[in-house]
């Protein structure tokens, strides 16, 4: 029972932020930032950054100010962080814990990679929320990116294994 309410609570939280953080990050999407906070996330130099904040420090459509827009999307982050990178953990647990082999270890793997991007993501926000309180430099920003690109990795890589690993784990228990 209390093991149902804990999925249901990361799961709830992971679309409640999903939906929360697409919301509060919509105005970041400009002609010079098509990605919104990524094109801040993977600016690897401060030349790069700077572009994203000049970008955001015109006003946009209704007078909202997309920097400090930009800082309460990153602090949303670090809430929606802990929910992705558990909701992956367990996913990629699950998954493991219902296989053998190298399904088995690629899992648990998996799963420890999703702690890690959470990991990632925190260093990361640090990274932006210094660069958006015009803290910036190329040591920042290198800094920032290396996380940005490390964690998307993590990320994707445990998506993959659940996307590839998951049906194949449902389709072995039929048989």
């Amino acid at each position: 029972m209390t093991q149902n309410i804990n999925r249901i609570f990361i799961i709830a939280g992971t679309l409640i932020m999903m939906f929360v953080m697409m919301s509060t990050g919509k105005t970041l999407k400009t002609k010079a930032t098509p990605l919104g906070i990524i094109n801040l996330e993977l600016a690897w130099n401060s030349s790069r950054a700077d572009h994203v904040i000049s970008a955001w420090s015109v006003p946009a459509p209704g007078n909202i100010d997309n920097i400090k827009v930009a800082i309460q999307n990153t602090w949303l982050d670090f809430i929606f962080l802990f929910f992705y990178s558990l909701f992956l953990f367990y996913l990629c647990l699950s998954i493991s814990e219902s296989s053998k082999g190298i399904i088995r270890i690629t899992g648990k793997l998996m799963a420890m990679a999703a702690l890690n991007a959470g990991m990632l993501d925190i260093f990361e926000n640090a990274g932006m929320l210094f660069t958006l309180n015009n803290f910036s430099s190329n040591g920042i920003a290198l800094f920032t990116a290396v996380c940005s690109a490390l964690k998307w990795f993590l990320v994707l890589c445990s998506i993959l294994y659940i996307l590839l690993a998951g049906p194949w784990v449902l389709l072995r228990k039929d048989k």
